[in-house]
């Protein structure tokens, strides 16, 4: 794989620089060009020390490449790399030979379902905090997409050979749950006949009335005077158990499966929040103003102080906020992710500090922001609000489009910027789109290779390849090649979509390749060796797929 040869080159590269005496090198880094031209691999090296030096890049560049070259010719890259060749103003960059292309190949064929995989985490715990959605209501395309980020950046941080967990943080507390079961208590009350109109903030969806009348069912309910019988926490209780058990129906058919489920009534409790703001207040982080009980944020670069129990002695959302986290950081965790929608920017400074004030490094808390997703069908935006009722569900999606699509298009985009999700097009069995082009071309390979067995009995060849030379062969060795980088890259990031950006590169490549190069029609030879070439793509196809959560079909 490529990321081997890298490692290697930069040792190479370490080696060579020994020539220029007391100056401070600095990490060599090698990046793969975008334009083939350039070779596999480029080092900027010589721009790098041209201040230090005092030289042009260029002239550095020439007094390193002989020294290079020697290195590399006693070296076990020798037979790898083709030639280095220098650019201006001053790259040097490496082209893989014939044997370092087919090592790509032999790579693939020795791990098979674990190619890609990596011990780059080195067992760092993770933990990944996403949807939480509070239960007000079903999940709409929003807490879709961040299910599908959540979910897909675990599955490449575990890949990676990082130790990530799943964690839900369900808010079965405050005024958002009075409300919802005031909701539910109002439509119960319509229901037995009553002349009352729901409150100005109160949930409107459809889902209410069903609630209501579900509620009625299940206390054997016959008159108002039942109904104004049972306590108002039995409505916000059976509201929070009816939802829940929707979210995660939706969830596990989504192939979202959280490890743990975290309850704000459990972990931030009355003694946990007094215990917290009193440790605290003892190292100084909490001062009194104006009857509140303020947190000193700003010490760790939030824009102001926040108020963490109110003049009331109502604490604010943020203090058992503060809990949470230090359970989680409790739990052994040493980097912390939390996924968020694009209405909480204004709480990332002021849950940094908490991880602050609570003995770590701000660093070790991530918030992520994962931007909305505007719906389309036939043409026209659908318009959504969870409040007023007006919204279409994660169950809606996954009904229309399928579960693959659905996941894969709130993968299409970063997840920092907006995403328009076309329903029509997510439902097309079209090259248009994008998931089933990628599926296409699996399927495609597993038939062709069928076909080579049944007909011709001939299999894939998985060792000494010696005959792939044309173009669109090399050019998809190479995308085959970046795959483990890719990965890593996307875990660094803590972004999955250069992996969704990577498959579409990959299949891309297959069909071209398929398109210029025949291979059934070609001699035995070529052909076996073909058919390796194309069921190592399908390898990659399949393990990218799988880790996005996708299907990867035989047949289509």
């Amino acid at each position: 794989m490529f990321s081997d040869t890298r490692r290697e080159l930069q040792v190479l590269i370490e080696d060579a620089l020994k020539l220029f005496e007391g100056i401070t090198v600095p990490a060599v880094l090698i990046d793969v060009p975008a334009d083939k031209q350039h070779g596999e691999f480029s080092c900027n090296m010589a721009l790098q020390l041209s201040r230090q030096l005092k030289k042009s890049p260029l002239s550095i560049a020439q007094q390193i490449l002989p020294k290079l070259q020697e290195l590399l010719n006693s070296s076990s890259l020798n037979k790898q790399i083709s030639k280095i060749e220098i650019k201006a103003p001053g790259f040097i960059n490496f082209y893989l030979s014939a044997e370092g292309f087919y090592n790509v190949l032999d790579d693939v064929y020795q791990q098979k379902e674990n190619y890609g995989r990596s011990n780059f985490g080195r067992a760092q715990k993770f933990c990944l905090e996403f949807v939480s959605a509070n239960p007000t209501g079903p999940l709409t395309v929003a807490h879709g997409r961040q299910a599908a980020v959540g979910d897909t950046l675990v599955n490449i941080l575990q890949a990676v050979g990082y130790e990530a967990k799943r964690e839900y943080y369900v808010n079965d507390e405050g005024n958002q749950i009075n409300i919802l079961g005031r909701s539910i208590k109002v439509r119960a009350q319509q229901i037995l006949g009553q002349d009352v109109s729901l409150f100005e903030d109160a949930y409107q969806g459809e889902y209410i009335r069903t609630m209501a009348q579900e509620f009625i069912n299940k206390h054997a309910i016959k008159t108002s005077a039942d109904l104004e019988q049972q306590p108002d926490a039995s409505f916000r209780e059976f509201g929070v158990k009816y939802l829940m058990d929707l979210i995660k129906k939706d969830l596990e058919d989504f192939d979202v499966h959280f490890d743990v489920w975290s309850y704000q009534s459990r972990i931030a409790n009355p003694k946990a929040i007094e215990d917290l703001l009193a440790d605290l207040r003892a190292k100084g982080f909490i001062y009194d103003s104006e009857g509140a009980w303020w947190f000193k944020s700003t010490l760790w670069g939030d824009d102001k102080d926040r108020v963490v129990r109110k003049s009331d002695g109502q604490y604010t959302y943020l203090t058992p906020d503060i809990v949470y986290h230090k359970d989680k950081f409790a739990r052994g965790f040493s980097r912390i992710v939390n996924i968020l929608g694009p209405d909480h920017h204004g709480y990332i400074p002021r849950i940094k500090a908490a991880a602050g004030a609570l003995g770590h490094s701000v660093d070790d808390l991530d918030i992520l922001i994962v931007q909305l997703a505007t719906i389309y069908r036939d043409g026209k935006e659908v318009s959504m609000s969870t409040r007023r009722g007006e919204f279409i569900s994660l169950r809606e999606v996954m009904d229309e489009v399928g579960r693959d699509a659905a996941r894969f298009f709130f993968l299409m985009r970063q997840a920092s910027a907006h995403l328009e999700f076309d329903l029509e097009l997510a439902k097309k069995q079209s090259s248009d789109n994008p998931v089933f082009y990628i599926q296409y071309a699996h399927a495609r390979i597993h038939s062709i290779i069928r076909k080579a067995q049944d007909e011709l009995q001939i299999s894939p060849k998985t060792v000494d390849f010696k005959h792939l030379r044309q173009p669109e062969e090399m050019d998809l060795m190479r995308k085959i090649g970046l795959y483990p980088d890719i990965l890593i890259g996307c875990a660094k990031s803590l972004e999955p979509f250069a992996l969704v950006r990577y498959l579409q590169e990959v299949a891309a490549a297959f069909h071209k390749f398929y398109d210029s190069c025949r291979v059934l029609d070609e001699s035995k030879e070529i052909a076996v060796e073909r058919l390796g070439l194309i069921e190592a793509t399908r390898v990659v196809l399949g393990n990218g797929l799988r880790l996005l959560g996708v299907t990867a079909p035989q047949k289509m």
